[in-house]
């Protein structure tokens, strides 16, 4: 019996003992929304997106891309700074890809697509060793204590002099916006195709007098509008315009529909397509931040601070109950010796 109980004693240590060592690895999503892609205008988009992460050996990078568009490639730190894809640690061709972090130190990270590593799709992390984690303190146990009384408030005393009001100022008239397409993301082949673009623009109001700004690598991407049916089927042999030197800036001066795709093979197909319904609301700079004068004879009231609160007698509460214990307790004594 004694043995069995020792057995059970050690398998329960030892559970202890695996529960306090483990730690949970965490999966991190390279780029966040952004993805792995080209990231647009900001070439430091990836070490500011890993810039505030504590990286653990066990925990895993997820790159969410297309297949064909781009490869996760795994390099030294000089292949890394070089962009150069020729001899890789690891590579991998098909999206999306887990790749888990299994040792500590540095990881260099590239696509190998022509342009692609220079153009910022490129990733530098450093791994450390998971540390168990620390033994949590014991909560201690709440204290006694004496209810103490709350005090009572003297109600307050109603203002007889009315609030004044004031009339509502007009509404200023909508000011020209500047909307950059995809926001960080810039113009791109993003995860999740064309949704992505639908999503970023379903919350948006454009109108006339709007300008749309298109942030890509020269050479990577282009600009072109194109009708309802070519938009559709991807048919970007007939423009309606075409820029292709970034940024592109392009003014809203129409209402109704528009539709616009870049012409390089496969990437309108991919999703870097944009539809957007432009209203035909007018706008106007906003009004000067001056305000209206403020009527003659009108004061604000001040709000009275609550006056004549009742603070609990000194010998109450407590000290009587205490009072009262002690002369029981004599009382006992007193009967004890008389019998």
């Amino acid at each position: 019996m004694e043995r069995k109980l020792n057995m059970v004693v050690l398998a329960i240590f030892a559970t202890v003992a695996l529960l306090q060592s483990s730690v949970t690895s965490t999966t991190y999503e390279v780029g966040d929304s952004l993805g792995w892609t080209i990231p647009g205008g900001n070439s430091a988009a990836y070490s500011t997106w890993a810039a505030n992460k504590n990286f653990t050996v066990g925990d895993v990078l997820g790159f969410s891309f297309t297949t064909g568009a781009h490869d996760v490639t795994q390099v030294t730190k000089e292949a890394y700074d070089a962009c150069n894809g020729t001899n890789p640690i690891s590579m991998t061709t098909t999206g999306p890809a887990n790749i888990t972090l299994e040792t500590a130190g540095e990881h260099h990270f590239i696509c190998t697509f022509s342009g692609h590593c220079n153009a910022g799709q490129k990733l530098s992390i450093n791994v450390t060793v998971a540390s168990s984690p620390a033994p949590q303190p014991s909560s201690p146990s709440p204290a006694a204590s004496t209810p103490v009384p709350s005090p009572a408030f003297a109600p307050e005393p109603s203002s007889t002099t009315p609030s004044p009001t004031s009339s509502p100022s007009p509404a200023p008239s909508r000011a020209p916006v500047s909307y950059t397409v995809g926001d960080s993301a810039g113009w791109n082949i993003l995860v999740g195709g064309a949704s992505a673009y639908a999503a970023w623009a379903s919350d948006k109001t454009f109108a006339v007098g709007d300008v749309l700004v298109f942030n890509f690598i020269n050479g990577s991407h282009d600009v072109a509008e194109l009708t309802k049916e070519n938009y559709e089927s991807c048919n970007t042999n007939t423009t309606i315009s075409h820029t292709t030197n970034p940024p592109v800036r392009i003014n809203l001066t129409t209402a109704g529909e528009h539709f616009f795709a870049c012409t390089f093979p496969g990437h309108c197909v991919a999703g870097q397509k944009l539809a957007i319904n432009v209203t035909g609301e007018s706008t106007a700079t906003p009004p000067s931040t001056g305000g209206a004068p403020s009527p003659s004879g009108t004061t604000t009231p001040s709000s009275p601070s609550p006056t004549n609160v009742a603070s609990p007698p000194e010998n109450s509460g407590a000290g009587s109950l205490g009072v009262a214990g002690l002369s029981a307790t004599f009382l006992s004594i007193a009967l004890a010796l008389w019998y």
